[in-house]
């Protein structure tokens, strides 16, 4: 018989891994001994079982939300068997979480129906003991903040190595829910490399490695947001799955003193270019980011934000952002005789069309950049900027 037992120690900093699937058990229930199956010794007494079993909800909850888990506290054995039911209904599928502390369901609960749940362990000799608890769950749940992943769906996506992976909310999300709002977030690495969660502001949390990628890494990601608790009797929109693969180690530096950046792949360099960077009044920020989105033409419209006097309105070949600010590497025919000498943009990393196109054809999303020697400093949560710290710093505001 198969069993699914706690981990003495969990070795990642969140949770990540595939979900262990709940099996049966044997043991044959005696009546008016709650589902017990008590093991008779050779002298004909009976030999109680040494496993305590506590689980959650409690009996009889009401009006929980369609995110339930049924919580499993056990002592002297390990949890053998969860079986949820729907009333009027068939069984729920799921699976125990990897650190055994709950019983996650595959689907969102149904609002408004009536659950029972009934949880066997058994201690080492095979006895068991069984709980059993019903509850039921709210009837509405109207208040749905919309959600959203970084990552798409398919095989066929390719990451660079510094790719985080990103949960966002349409609206703030209060101290006191994200951390129902973490537990409910997995990942999945392969190779596995530890990791861990941190919010930069309340509407975007961040998942990276301790260091870089590995190229060639397999990722899975679920985030399972459909009906949980946001605070202020708001809930998540929907559940979110996705996978990809992380390629090739892809590198740029900018230093602000030469006026250039330098590529890297896979540690080699392979070419320098002249850039020209922010202005003074509007300097680019010093820092690592990431690439986080790619066009090969837009439109930059700066009217609403700088006004009719300082705005502007103008086609961008080859932009990649690398800030929510409005930072991107792009082309700028109009700058080629500063780049290498002056700043003169008003934030972004300038290249001249060719060297800009010869950039593009090789980034993808993930890749990062560090840019040093600016009059500024990149502010936290302006982009992924989950690298722009140490990994001890980085753990000082992340939870565990």
């Amino acid at each position: 018989m198969k069993r699914i037992r706690r981990p003495w120690l969990i070795g990642t900093l969140a949770v990540a891994g595939v979900l262990a699937a709940g099996v049966g058990t044997g043991g044959i229930p005696v009546p008016g001994l709650h589902g017990s199956a008590i093991k008779v010794t050779g002298d004909g007494q009976a030999d109680e079982p040494q496993v305590a079993l506590d689980i959650t909800p409690a009996v009889n909850a009401r009006n929980l939300p369609i995110t339930t888990e049924i919580g499993t506290k056990v002592s002297g054995g390990t949890v053998d068997a969860v079986t949820l039911t729907e009333q009027g209904g068939g069984k729920v599928r799921g699976a125990m979480r990897p650190d055994g502390s709950s019983w996650l369901p595959d689907q969102p609960l149904k609002l408004g129906k009536t659950y029972t749940a009934n949880v066997i362990a058994s201690d080492s000799e095979g006895r068991t003991v069984t709980r059993t608890t019903t509850f039921s769950t709210m009837k509405s749940a109207d208040n749905r903040v919309p959600t959203g992943l970084n990552m798409l769906d398919s095989n066929t996506n390719s990451y660079g190595v510094a790719m985080p992976v990103a949960v966002r909310f349409d609206e703030e999300v209060p101290k006191s829910a994200r951390p129902a709002v973490e537990r409910r977030l997995f990942i999945t690495s392969s190779p596995a490399q530890p990791g861990a969660w941190r919010w930069f502001t309340g509407r975007e949390v961040l998942y990276r490695p301790q260091n870089y990628w590995q190229p060639g890494t397999k990722l899975s990601v679920r985030a399972l947001l459909d009906g949980v608790p946001l605070g202020n009797g708001r809930y998540g929109d929907r559940d979110h799955t996705a996978t990809g693969t992380i390629g090739r180690e892809f590198t740029m530096k900018v230093d602000n003193k030469s006026k250039s950046m330098s590529v890297y792949q896979s540690g080699k360099l392979l070419k320098t270019m002249p850039v020209s960077l922010g202005k003074p009044s509007t300097p680019s920020s010093s820092g690592t980011m990431v690439i986080m989105e790619r066009a090969r033409q837009t439109i930059f419209d700066t009217f609403a934000e700088l006004g009719p006097r300082e705005g502007y309105r103008i086609n961008i070949q080859w932009a990649q952002r690398i800030t929510w600010g409005g930072q991107f590497i792009h082309s700028a025919p109009w700058s080629v005789w500063d780049q290498g000498r002056d700043n003169v943009s008003h934030g972004c990393i300038n290249l001249s069309p060719s060297n800009a196109r010869w950039l593009f054809e090789r980034t993808r999303v993930g890749d990062p950049i560090t840019v040093q020697g600016t009059e500024a400093k990149l502010d936290p949560g302006d982009g992924w900027t989950a690298w722009n710290m140490s990994w001890a710093e980085y753990l000082k505001g992340a939870s565990r």
